[in-house]
Order: structure tokens, then C-alpha cells, then sequence
């Protein structure tokens, strides 16, 4: 295959194409990255010399640079990460997320009607479905429910995904997928604000009273469960992707905490919660597991433990 990564230097585009860029069926590899805030050029650093890998600095708000890629590497396959993902920017400037979100993957999908790839696989997030109570799990075919423009551009992107595949043929499949965390993450994110703001030794910003859960995956086991979508998932099918460590801020933080020999009552300040923050995600993951054979490797104490040593070993001053 010819693959197509968007946002290749993302946080989970680069841990997906480490994973895979050995493999036998990949021939040629393009990433396409725009080179936002949320880049990190250092994170491909070991593929970068790899005969099959190709990096294009282009955006996929602009057609023309995503028919250019389609048209120069003859691509077959597209694996969509490029996304704006942070929920309070989207709050401060939604824009830019309609733009990306929405416009980006439009014009990705016209492009892979045109060249009549042969799968196009979109890479969604959990927020789509709103939030649940304190029990239940998000299913394939729960009802959509975003409560913020980071998830209502997300759900969008979707819906034209599914549209092309119905009035056009696109080969397409879904991935929603609960929270990522890992080495190399952008510092906006929670575990790396926790983790950052902890060895500076300042006090972790906790939205209302901590009790908001989120369903917690590596990035490493989200990168498996996207291959094996990608090359063994059925045409026109949405797959979620979760690996059942349901946490609450809270507790996050005081793992944190303890990982670094902290009293978390004297690192914790409690702020003024968000608007539209939903409650409670949890993933329901049977059916990847059940078509795919596919299950979450990484445990969740272990691979915490991981990211908080990488992160010690790269401090940088912001």
C-alpha cells in the first residue's frame, strides 16, 4: 500500500507510523503535517531516513495540497489523524477547528473519490456521544451528542465520512477512540499539564471538584487497534477503540502524585470548571475485540510510570 498519514507529527499520527512503518505491506509512507503548535518534529526522528517514508509540509485546509500528495504518491490508503483537538480552544476560537475538522476532511475525502483509494479510515474520538451517567459504555450505535465545538466538528467529520462512503463508494472505515496518553504528547493535554506542572513544582490545575472520568488508553495499543482497522476492518464499519481504565481527574492526579513521592493535597489547586465539560466517557470496545482480535496490551500503572520518566528525562522551559 501507499499510505497517506495526516498530521503525521501529531502525538498519535507519530506513534502510528513508528509502529508501522516496517511492515511488510506498507510501501511508501506519506506523512502530511501542516506544523501547528501541536507538531513535534523530534518524534519521527528515527524514520526519518527510512526509504519508504515521505514528509510533505502541507495543510489539508488547502485542496490543492492534498491533490497534489494523492496525485505525486499514487496513494491507496489514508489514515486520517489530522485534527485541532483541544476542547478549551475550540471554546476560545472555534474556527480554526471547522476549518481543520470539517473543510480538511472534506477535502481529503473528494480526493480519495477521485483516486479511488482503496480505504480511507477516519480517526474519531469518543466526544462525539456526548457524556453518560455513571453507568453504561459509548457503543458503535450510541446516539451522537457533542457538547462542544471540538466534538460537534469531530461528530461532522464523521457524518461526511459516512456520506461519502453511501452517495460516492468511498472504502472507508471509523475509530472512535477514548483518551490517549504517552511519551511525547503535547503539553496542553492533562496528563502532561499534571505531569509538567508537578516537577516544576507548581500545583495541577484541577477543573470543578476532579470527578469528571475519562476512559484511558495508551497511544501505542490506539496505534495496533487503528493497523488492524485500517488492513482488516469492514468496509463502511465504526469501531471503538477504549481499554476499560476508567479514572477520574482526581485520581489521576494523585497517581501522579505517588509516582513522584508528592502529598497530593499540597499539589492540587481546583479551578473554575469549563464550559460544555462533560461528565463521564467510557468505550465498550467488544466489537474491535470481537472482529479484530485485538485487545490492549499496555497496563495502565506501567505505562503512567513510562510517560512520567520521559517526561523527566525531557523537561524544557516554556
Amino acid at each position: 500500500m501507499n499510505l497517506l498519514v495526516t498530521g503525521g507529527y501529531g502525538f498519535i499520527g507519530s506513534n502510528f507510523i513508528k509502529l508501522i512503518i516496517g511492515k511488510n505491506r506498507v510501501n511508501k509512507l506519506v506523512n502530511i503535517d501542516s506544523l501547528t503548535y501541536a507538531a513535534d518534529k523530534k518524534s519521527l526522528e528515527e524514520v526519518e531516513g527510512d526509504p519508504k517514508y515521505v514528509f510533505r509540509h502541507s495543510d489539508i485546509k488547502n485542496y490543492s495540497d492534498v491533490y497534489d500528495a494523492f496525485y505525486a504518491h499514487d496513494i491507496t490508503h489514508v489514515a486520517h489523524f489530522a485534527a485541532e483537538t483541544h476542547v478549551d480552544n475550540s471554546i476560545e476560537g472555534p474556527k480554526a477547528f471547522v476549518d481543520t475538522n470539517i473543510i480538511g476532511t472534506f477535502n481529503l475525502l473528494e480526493c480519495a473519490r477521485k483516486f479511488k483509494t482503496k480505504r480511507f479510515h477516519h480517526v474519531s474520538t469518543d466526544e462525539v456521544y456526548g457524556e453518560l451517567g455513571k453507568t453504561g459504555k459509548f457503543k458503535p450505535d450510541s446516539p451522537y451528542d457533542p457538547k462542544n465545538p471540538y466534538s460537534a466538528t469531530k461528530a461532522a467529520s464523521d457524518f461526511l465520512v459516512r456520506s461519502y462512503g453511501n452517495t460516492f463508494g468511498v472504502n472507508y472505515t471509523i475509530s472512535n477512540c477514548s483518551n490517549n496518553y504517552g511519551p511525547h504528547q503535547n503539553s496542553e493535554k492533562f496528563i502532561p499539564v499534571v505531569i509538567k506542572s508537578l516537577l516544576r513544582g507548581d500545583k495541577v490545575p484541577v477543573y470543578g471538584k476532579g470527578e469528571n472520568i475519562r476512559d484511558w488508553i495508551h497511544v501505542k495499543d490506539h496505534g495496533r487497534a487503528i493497523w488492524k482497522i485500517l488492513t482488516q476492518g469492514k468496509n463502511g464499519e465504526t469501531y471503538l477503540v477504549g481499554a476499560n481504565n476508567e479514572k477520574t481527574n482526581l485520581q489521576i492526579v494523585k497517581a501522579i502524585c505517588k509516582l513522584l513521592n508528592l502529598n497530593p493535597e499540597e499539589s492540587i489547586s481546583f479551578v473554575t470548571d469549563r464550559a460544555g465539560h462533560d461528565f463521564r466517557y467510557a468505550i465498550d470496545a467488544s466489537k474491535t475485540t470481537a472482529e479484530l482480535n485485538w485487545n490492549p496490551k499496555k497496563n495502565f500503572e506501567a505505562g503512567l510510570k513510562e510517560t512520567i520518566e520521559w517526561y523527566m528525562k525531557n523537561q524544557t522551559e516554556e
